[in-house]
């Protein structure tokens, strides 16, 4: 399954980038997260309610920043488990000047496994675009300094 994004976000690239790796700020913006722990540098252990359409559970994941260059780009590669599914995959996160601030791009691939992979890639496409998009929206109100709500209350 393809991931990918575009995101507009009105602050300076360096700013952007420290929330990007922050884990509160990781941990607010990451739609159904329940917990995110450092597990080493850029590595991460989170638990995560999903609850889109017919794709819910709770998932167990591990995240890790890879290949950092600060303020322009990282490799994100992520795997979690939740019941009998699975989800395994890595995107290459760039940062670039783009209108009033930083235009953040996101592309990648995640395998698919267990009941993820029986709603099909369609589905979990969609699922997969709007949780991104909701992440970024909550990482843009932080970094424009707009919104201090744990992530989960609001959109």
């Amino acid at each position: 399954m393809k991931i990918e994004g575009s995101y507009a976000i009105n602050a300076p690239a360096d700013k952007v980038w420290a929330l990007l790796l922050d884990p509160k700020a990781i941990a607010k913006c990451i739609p159904g997260c329940q917990g995110l722990e450092p597990a080493g540098p850029g590595r991460y252990q989170a638990t995560i309610r999903i609850g889109v359409a017919t794709i819910q559970g709770t998932y167990r994941a591990t995240i890790q920043v890879v290949d950092p260059r600060p303020a322009n780009e990282y490799r994100l590669r992520f795997e979690g488990q939740g019941g009998s599914s699975f989800v395994k995959g890595e995107a290459h996160v760039t940062l670039a000047p783009g209108g009033n601030g930083t235009r953040v791009a996101v592309v990648g691939q995640a395998q698919l496994g267990g009941g993820l992979a029986a709603v099909g890639q369609r589905l979990a496409g969609g699922a997969a675009q709007l949780l991104m998009g909701q992440f970024f929206k909550r990482m843009k109100r932080l970094a424009e300094g707009k919104d201090g709500r744990p992530a989960g209350r609001g959109d």
